[in-house]
């Protein structure tokens, strides 16, 4: 395919889009691998609720669309907080029985979710910002556009609590030494509980904002769980900052391979950048090697 000036800064726009909203997707992963060291097979589930949430409030109830992000951003944080005591807490310290549990909500969320809004056609939410701007001489949907600086806010506020706030510090200390954290006083499972509640927050804001701008389907997990855990993966298990960083590193391999060929190279390219990163660096971009 031709590549003209418009289309290359469109896919560069379409790559900083993508790349955000998985970004949005994967911290919260990261974060609670992390804290806890537990896979949540449902954190996609958790992104899907997020997108119904904004299709009920604001597509049905007619609130205003920001509101109804913030809506949704605090339901599925709750969410997360229950997840955290009634599926982590009792499956603490099993990897596999906590995965287990998460893959069977994660399939309770699905049914769920079609059971109250069907299996069948995709919601359609309407787009609350109209018109597109002009972007170095391409159009790019002021929907679309939206997504970088809420995402950029959201992360920026995520690294303040992270950084200098005491939650924020006592999560962080979970996740180099719980045990040498729990000796000086912290809570291990507080801690876990308001990791959750933050990887609820921002997987609700992902779902939120890919609401208007993908179908809102009761299977629309399966590839944010999967997308989430390949960026967590390639940043580094642990590692937020790497999470973030790889997100837009795949966000970009798989914007351009698809532009100039197509989805399903986009898609083999992606993996293959997964398997070079590994092969070079097993414990990912920004992850400490295991001592």
């Amino acid at each position: 395919m031709a590549m003209t000036s418009s289309l290359v800064i469109q896919t560069i726009v379409n790559a900083v889009v993508l790349g955000s909203l998985y970004s949005l997707m994967a911290v919260g992963l990261s974060l609670c691998f992390g804290v806890m060291k537990m896979a949540n097979f449902a954190h996609g589930e958790l992104v899907m609720a997020g997108a119904y949430a904004v299709y009920v409030f604001y597509a049905l109830y007619g609130v205003p669309f920001p509101a109804a992000v913030l809506v949704a951003m605090v339901l599925i944080g709750l969410i997360g907080f229950a997840v955290n005591w009634s599926i982590f807490v009792p499956t603490e310290g099993n990897l596999l029985a906590g995965f287990m549990a998460t893959a069977g909500l994660s399939f309770v969320l699905q049914v769920l979710a079609g059971q109250l809004w069907g299996f069948g056609q995709p919601e359609a939410v309407p787009t609350p910002y109209m018109g597109a701007a002009d972007v170095f001489g391409a159009a790019v949907g002021w929907q679309r556009l939206i997504v970088v600086p809420v995402t950029a806010i959201a992360l920026g506020l995520l690294w303040f609590v992270l950084a200098r706030t005491r939650a924020g510090k006592s999560l962080r200390a979970c996740a180099q030494d719980r045990e040498a954290a729990a000796l000086q006083g912290i809570n291990p499972r507080r801690a876990a509980a308001w990791a959750m509640a933050m990887a609820g927050a921002s997987a609700g804001l992902a779902g939120a904002l890919m609401a208007t701008i993908f179908p809102v389907t009761p299977y629309m997990g399966h590839n944010a769980v999967l997308v989430a855990f390949v960026v967590v993966v390639l940043g580094g298990m642990s590692s937020v900052q790497g999470a973030v960083f790889a997100a837009f590193i795949l966000a970009a391999a798989h914007t351009i391979s698809s532009t100039v060929w197509d989805s399903v190279i986009g898609m083999m390219v992606g993996v293959g950048l997964m398997a070079l990163i590994l092969v070079l660096r097993p414990q990912g971009l920004l992850g400490r090697a295991a001592s």
